[in-house]
């Protein structure tokens, strides 16, 4: 395979909502917003990659719920703390709080209106992850 593209695509059940949440309260910029004007389908920025909100999803049940209870999306932030405090201002629900993990990454947990996990990740400045390799 020769990708040479790629996104993450949601399909909410709630379309104006993923859409206030993705774009007001979390504050992805967007790439790209097409479809119906009024009820219109938004591409995120995110990092190198990208995030589609767009058509609507039905509830999820049986092998649906077990494949997105074991998805999340994986955003890395500069700073946890702040993006903390902008998100709980915002009225984003935290599910987590941010915290050292063991393998050295700070991160804080959220989720999207449909329940999808999202954690913010903070890569400290002494982290392997930052220093040259050569």
């Amino acid at each position: 395979m020769d990708a040479l593209s790629s996104r993450i695509l949601i399909r909410p059940t709630d379309p104006e909502r993923s859409r206030v949440f993705y774009r007001d309260q979390l504050g992805l910029a967007i790439y790209r917003e097409f479809g119906d004007r009024n009820d219109p389908a938004l591409v995120f920025f995110l990092g190198n990659g990208l995030l589609e909100v767009s058509g609507r999803g039905e509830s999820a049940s049986g092998r649906e719920s077990a494949v997105s209870a074991n998805l999340a999306l994986w955003v890395q932030v500069r700073d946890v703390a702040a993006e903390h405090r902008r998100l709980r201002d915002a009225g984003v629900e935290i599910v987590r709080p941010p915290k050292l993990e063991a393998w050295g990454l700070v991160e804080m947990w959220v989720s999207d209106p449909d329940g999808l996990r999202i954690v913010l990740v903070e890569v400290p400045d002494d982290h392997p992850l930052r220093r040259d390799q050569r």
